[in-house]
């Protein structure tokens, strides 16, 4: 099992092949699934075909990147996943963050601890210059956790959707977080804590 990072409660691995009831599970929620799809009920096989392998491969193209498993130390239990990777058109410098917790996970500051560690990670050991993270703009928990970390609101754009969702309308938002502005929050917070 490889293991990206640590927290004090998060473990993030490798995902392997045996993740698939636990990853159709966090799928298969609809109000997990709610602001990326609609809550549509997920798709076993697909998971099990395509998503799992993916992530799997990632990892192969991109040393380093890719989707990692949230496992709670304390219990052992799956909380969902966390990305960090270079999108298709961006450079390895330009990561986008990610992560998709199961319900029971929410509100306990298990999103902006390991987005807190990634970030860390990204910038002292990845070498990037600026990271970031969208999501719709009526997302207004995941946007909570995107400014707890430091990220600034960069724009706000719409796409196109066959199968447009409630909010779509809204639009997607995208927030940032660059190294100079990284360092400069983590010399504030370490000023006042030391």
């Amino acid at each position: 099992m490889r293991v990206f990072l640590e927290t004090e409660r998060l473990l993030l691995r490798q995902f392997t092949g045996a993740d698939v009831d636990p990853l159709f599970a966090l799928y298969d929620d609809p109000e997990v699934m709610r602001y990326l799809n609609g809550g549509e009920p997920a798709d076993r096989a697909e998971i099990e075909n395509h998503d799992l392998p993916a992530f799997l491969g990632y990892h192969e193209r991109f040393p380093g990147y890719g989707f990692w498993a949230a496992i709670e130390k304390s219990s052992g239990d799956f909380l969902g996943w966390f990305h960090f990777r270079p999108l298709r058109g961006h450079h390895t410098d330009d990561p986008e963050l990610g992560y998709r917790l199961n319900r029971s996970s929410w509100g306990k500051g298990y999103a902006t601890e390991g987005s807190l560690a990634i970030l860390e990670k990204g910038f002292t050991e990845f070498g990037a210059r600026r990271i970031w993270a969208a999501t719709m703009a009526v997302n207004l928990g995941s946007r909570r956790v995107m400014e707890k970390i430091g990220m600034r609101h960069v724009r706000t754009f719409h796409e196109h959707f066959d199968n447009p969702i409630p909010g779509t309308e809204e639009g997607e938002v995208e927030y940032a977080i660059t190294l100079e502005e990284w360092r400069a929050r983590v010399g504030l917070v370490s000023g006042k804590d030391g």
